[in-house]
């Protein structure tokens, strides 16, 4: 539907996600705000792609681009832009972003344009060749300063993309993401069909993330098999991935397999995550990780890698968690050892955790997005 002179300004929104990503739910996070705020959105959808809504809210229309690529979803989203003119657009994902622009570019569009990133780019692609290397930084060095603003949430990815793609300072926009919202503590409440988490039970450490290389989630389990030695305790990795099988077989080769699950994809980790006794963040490189702190937002106490990105940024108190070397086994179990005994206070916590409290976050990307506060009912 074309926006009309009575209507609220519209927002589109475009990503071609997993569907059960860290990104899905910071996506998910924002729609159902400003939805809930009266804000008009398109999510514009790429098949077999998410963020997928359980549920949608009024106000929002699901437009399909009738594309099953990013890069065939360009003719569809030129003739949207020119037949819908939202006032703005955000898009998430390198590739996206890319092909928004463009898109934006050929349809003549004054729609406002923000692209957000959520990883170091360069330690992203530093396992690729260096033809595609060089192919990403010439690409964001040219196409991202036609973008309006580009949003990260880190201020070490920030830096990161500077030095990598050469974009002005002030182009970059740092926003905590939207991870805490009124239903978070709620959905934590609900129960959890496995036996491990129920009470009783020997303390459950958990690693939550797709199962892949970034995640590292083999340096876990070796830190667990040490920890395993001293103390009865178990392990669980909620989410899915290629590496499923590699985890099982080196488990298998530590003697531990018997007290490992992995759970698979969890459409509510809330509920499990309250459960664990300390939670852990094995990863090579990241962006703001959304399950660190959904973590600290329940009070569990984390052990993190000390990666490029934004985990430093997070775990600034170290009465809430540790940092660790990355791909360091004994010093992650010696980490996880001390939480394992000791209790965090929950108001170090609670000061952890406000600046991504969905109300502000929400609140920092509209005005970046150049919708005023009058544009929210």
């Amino acid at each position: 539907m074309s926006q009309g002179q009575d209507q609220s300004p519209r927002l589109a929104i475009l990503a071609a996600t997993s569907g059960h990503s860290g990104v899905d739910r910071i996506l998910t996070n924002l729609i159902e705000q400003w939805a809930a705020w009266g804000l008009e959105i398109d999510l514009l959808q790429i098949r077999r792609h998410g963020p997928r809504l359980a549920q949608v809210p009024a106000g929002v229309s699901c437009v399909d681009l009738k594309a099953s690529h990013v890069n065939t979803a360009l003719p569809a989203l030129v003739r949207y832009l020119r037949r819908e003119r939202p006032v703005a657009m955000l898009c998430d994902k390198d590739r996206v972003n890319r092909v928004a622009i463009v898109a934006r570019r050929l349809a003549g569009s004054p729609t406002r344009l923000c692209v957000r990133l959520g990883t170091a780019v360069s330690v992203n692609l530093a396992e690729r060749g260096r033809i595609e290397r060089l192919t990403q930084r010439l690409s964001m060095r040219y196409l991202y300063p036609l973008a309006d603003r580009v949003i990260v949430p880190a201020q070490g990815v920030k830096l990161d993309l500077l030095s990598f793609a050469g974009l002005a300072d002030a182009q970059v926009n740092v926003i905590r993401s939207p991870i805490l919202t009124p239903a978070f503590t709620s959905l934590a409440a609900h129960p959890v069909p496995h036996p491990w988490l129920e009470d009783g039970q020997p303390p459950v450490i958990m690693g939550i993330g797709e199962l892949c290389y970034r995640k590292q989630f083999e340096t876990l389990v070796q830190a667990f098999a040490l920890v395993r030695r001293e103390r009865p305790c178990r392990l669980m990795i909620l989410g899915r991935g290629r590496r499923h099988e590699t985890l099982l077989k080196l488990a298998r080769e530590l003697g531990v397999e018997q007290y490992l699950s992995l759970p698979g994809f969890q459409s509510n980790p809330y509920a499990w995550l309250s459960r664990a006794r300390v939670f852990v963040l094995s990863s090579l490189w990241e962006g703001l990780p959304v399950a660190l702190i959904e973590a600290l937002g329940l009070e569990v106490p984390a052990v993190a890698t000390d990666c490029p990105g934004g985990p430093a940024e997070v775990l600034t108190n170290s009465h809430c968690g540790t940092l660790v070397p990355i791909q360091d086994p004994p010093a992650m179990a010696t980490a996880i050892r001390h939480w394992l005994d000791t209790h965090a206070p929950p108001e170090a916590f609670a000061a952890m955790v406000a600046p991504y409290r969905i109300e502000v976050s929400a609140t920092a990307y509209l005005d970046t997005l150049g919708l005023a506060p009058s544009c929210r009912r």
